[in-house]
C-alpha cells in the first residue's frame, strides 16, 4: 500500500465485542484492538475513544449492530434505536465521535458495511447485487444493489424475518421483539437458550444443526425469491467455525427453491453463489474501513 493512502480508524460494534482497527485496507492493517461490548454504552465508548486517542487517522468509519438511524435528516442520526442489546437503545454514536475527532465520518450497519467491503475487496467484486448475512449475537442481512445498501424508510431487518417452523419444533424463540423470528431461532444467544449450552459447545454434527439449517434455509429461500442476489456470503461467529454446514445449506436451499422458473438455474449454481465471505472473519472489521473511505469519497 502507498504511504499516501488514507488511514482510517474503523469501528465494528458488535453485540459481544467491538473491534477497532487502524488501516488503509485489507493489505495494510496497522493495529487491531478488541473491546468488550458492555451493558453500559458510556463505558464501552470511553474505552473505544481511549484507543482512538492514541492513533492519527484521516477519517472514521463505523459498522454497528442495529437497528441504527441512518437518515441524515433525522435528529437522532447515527444513534442506535430500539435494540435487543440491553442498555444500548438510544445510544448516540455519530455526534459523539464527530465532535471529539472532527474528522470525516460515515456509518452503516455492520452487515451493510461487511457487504460493501466484500464488494470492494472480497468475493463480491464486480457484482451488481449481493448479500452478506452475519450469524452471531444477532442475525443481520446486508443487501447491496448497484453499490449501495438497500434502504427504505429505514435499513432492512431481514434477520427478523419469520420463516416456517420445523415440524415439532416448539421453541418459543429468543428475540424479545418477535420471539421466533430467524434471529430468535439461530443467533448465538438463541442457540444457547434453545439447547441449554453455548453454540460453540454443541457437537459439530449434532442433531441441533438440523434445526439451524432448516431455519436458515427459510431465510435464504426468501432472500433468493425476493432479490436473487448474485452471491450470498454468510459470516459471523456461529457459522465461521462450522463451514461444513454450507454443503447442507446448498442442498436444502436447492430443494426449497423447487425448480421454479429462472430460479432453477440459480439452484444449480449454489457452489459459487452461496458461501463464506471472501474476506473471512475480517469482512466485518473491514466494513468499517470501507465506510471511512466512503466518508473521504475514496
Amino acid at each position: 500500500m502507498s504511504s499516501t493512502a488514507p488511514l482510517i480508524a474503523g469501528l465494528e460494534l458488535g453485540g459481544t465485542k467491538c473491534i477497532a482497527l487502524l488501516a488503509t485496507g485489507p493489505d495494510d492493517v496497522r493495529e487491531t484492538r478488541t473491546i468488550a461490548t458492555g451493558s453500559d454504552p458510556a463505558t464501552t465508548l470511553a474505552a473505544i475513544e481511549a484507543v482512538l486517542d492514541e492513533w492519527a487517522f484521516d477519517a472514521v468509519g463505523i459498522g454497528s449492530f442495529g437497528p441504527v438511524q441512518l437518515d441524515p435528516a433525522a435528529p437522532d442520526f447515527g444513534s442506535i434505536t430500539a435494540t435487543t442489546k440491553p442498555g444500548w437503545t438510544g445510544t448516540d454514536l455519530v455526534q459523539r465521535l464527530r465532535a471529539r475527532y472532527e474528522k470525516p465520518l460515515a456509518i452503516q450497519t455492520d452487515v451493510n458495511g461487511a457487504a460493501i467491503a466484500e464488494a470492494r475487496w472480497g468475493a463480491s467484486r464486480g457484482l451488481h447485487t449481493h448479500a452478506y448475512i452475519t450469524i452471531g449475537t444477532g442475525v443481520g442481512v446486508g443487501l447491496v444493489v448497484d453499490g449501495r445498501p438497500v434502504q427504505g424508510v429505514t435499513h432492512a431487518e431481514a434477520g427478523h424475518m419469520r420463516v416456517p417452523r420445523a415440524p415439532g419444533d416448539r421453541f418459543k424463540g429468543w428475540c424479545r421483539f418477535h420471539g421466533d423470528c430467524v434471529e430468535g431461532l439461530i443467533s448465538g444467544p438463541a442457540l444457547a437458550e434453545r439447547f441449554g449450552c453455548p453454540g460453540q459447545e454443541l457437537p459439530q454434527d449434532g442433531p441441533q444443526w438440523d434445526l439451524f439449517v432448516h431455519d436458515l434455509t427459510g431465510l435464504l429461500h426468501n432472500l433468493v425469491m425476493g432479490f436473487a442476489p448474485e452471491r450470498i456470503a454468510i459470516g459471523g461467529g456461529v457459522i465461521a467455525a462450522r463451514e461444513h454446514l454450507f454443503e447442507r445449506l446448498r442442498t436444502r436451499l436447492a430443494e426449497s427453491l423447487g425448480g421454479y422458473g429462472s430460479i432453477a438455474s440459480y439452484a444449480g449454481e449454489l457452489d459459487r453463489r452461496l458461501g463464506p465471505p471472501g474476506l473471512g472473519t475480517m469482512a466485518g472489521p473491514l466494513g468499517s474501513i470501507a465506510m471511512g473511505l466512503e466518508a473521504l469519497g475514496a
